[in-house]
C-alpha cells in the first residue's frame, strides 16, 4: 500500500495570507504545493491536497481531510513575514511537540532548504496552530523565507525547482524512516543508571517518575539497571537520551530484541 501524504497549501481564496507588494502568500503556497506533489506522486506516494485551486478552507476542515483520509504524514507549506520588510530571513517549521518522527522530519526539511541557501532557524513548538493540533498523523508546519524579505523571495523564485525537490527529498526520507520503524522488530530503551544495590535503583527509578518519566528497573545478574522507554525506533531513543542528557543524566542506549 503506498504511503499517504497530505499537502496543505496554506491560505487561499478570501484568506492571502500575508501579502508583500503583488505578493501573495496563498499563491506561493499553491504553487510550492503542487510542485512538491509531483515529485511524490513520481515516487509513488499518494499525495492528497487541502487545495488545488485559490479557494478557502478552515484549518480545521483541512485537519479533518486527513484525519478521514487516514493519511499517514500532514505537510503545510507557508511563508513567513515579519512586522518590518528586510529584517529576518530564512526556514522555519512548526510542529505540535517533540513526540515520534515529527522533530526528525522537521530537521530533515529545514536541512534540505539550507542547502540551497535559506539560513536555518530551526524548530519551534507550536500549541496554537489548529492543523497541528487536531491532525492525527505527523504535521508539520514549513515556513518557506520570509515574504518580506527579497533577498528570500529571489532565493525562493530563482531555486523554486530544487527547493520543492528538497522539501520532497526530505517527506520521501520522513517515509522511508516511518517504515522501517514499522517493521523494525526491535525496540530500544535509554538507560540512566546501573546499581548493585537496589534501593539506590529505586531511588533513581522515584526521581525520575517525579519528572514525568516512567522508568523501569531491568535486573541484570547482580546488577539493577534503570531504563527509560520502550522505543520503536533508534532516533526517537536518541531525541530522548539527548533530553536526559540536557537535564544532566548520564545515557546509554540499549535494545531489546
Amino acid at each position: 500500500m503506498a504511503d499517504r501524504v497530505v499537502l496543505d497549501p496554506g491560505h487561499g481564496g478570501v484568506d492571502s495570507g500575508a501579502v508583500y507588494g503583488d505578493r501573495l502568500e496563498k499563491n506561493d503556497n499553491l504553487n510550492l504545493a503542487l510542485a512538491v506533489g509531483k515529485i511524490l506522486t513520481n515516487y509513488g506516494v499518494d499525495v492528497l491536497y487541502t487545495r488545488t485551486e485559490d479557494v478557502y478552507s478552515s484549518p480545521i476542515s483541512r485537519a479533518q481531510v486527513a484525519n478521514a483520509e487516514n493519511a499517514d504524514l500532514y505537510i503545510a507549506l507557508h511563508r513567513n513575514s515579519s512586522p518590518l520588510p528586510n529584517t529576518y530571513s530564512g526556514v522555519e517549521t512548526f510542529i505540535y511537540d517533540e513526540e515520534g518522527i515529527k522533530p526528525i522530519a522537521a530537521e530533515l526539511i529545514n536541512g534540505e532548504l539550507e542547502k540551497i541557501g535559506f539560513y536555518n532557524l530551526g524548530i519551534d513548538i507550536r500549541k496554537d496552530i489548529p492543523v497541528l493540533k487536531r491532525t492525527n498523523m505527523p504535521a508539520l508546519y514549513v515556513n518557506v523565507g520570509f515574504i518580506n524579505t527579497d533577498s528570500d523571495n529571489a532565493l525562493f523564485d530563482e531555486q523554486f525547482e530544487n527547493i520543492a525537490y528538497g522539501i520532497a527529498t526530505a517527506i520521501l526520507e520522513t517515509l522511508n524512516r516511518m517504515n522501517e520503524t514499522v517493521n523494525n522488530t526491535h525496540t530500544y530503551r535509554v538507560q540512566v543508571g546501573l546499581f548493585r544495590v537496589l534501593e539506590n535503583a529505586v531511588n533513581l527509578q522515584y526521581e525520575l517518575f517525579l519528572l514525568g518519566y516512567e522508568p523501569l528497573i531491568v535486573s541484570q545478574g547482580e546488577l539493577y539497571a534503570v531504563q527509560i522507554g520502550e522505543l520503536p525506533s533508534l532516533d526517537q531513543a536518541v531525541i530522548l537520551e539527548q533530553e536526559l542528557k540536557r537535564i544532566g543524566y548520564n545515557t546509554l542506549i540499549v535494545r531489546d530484541e
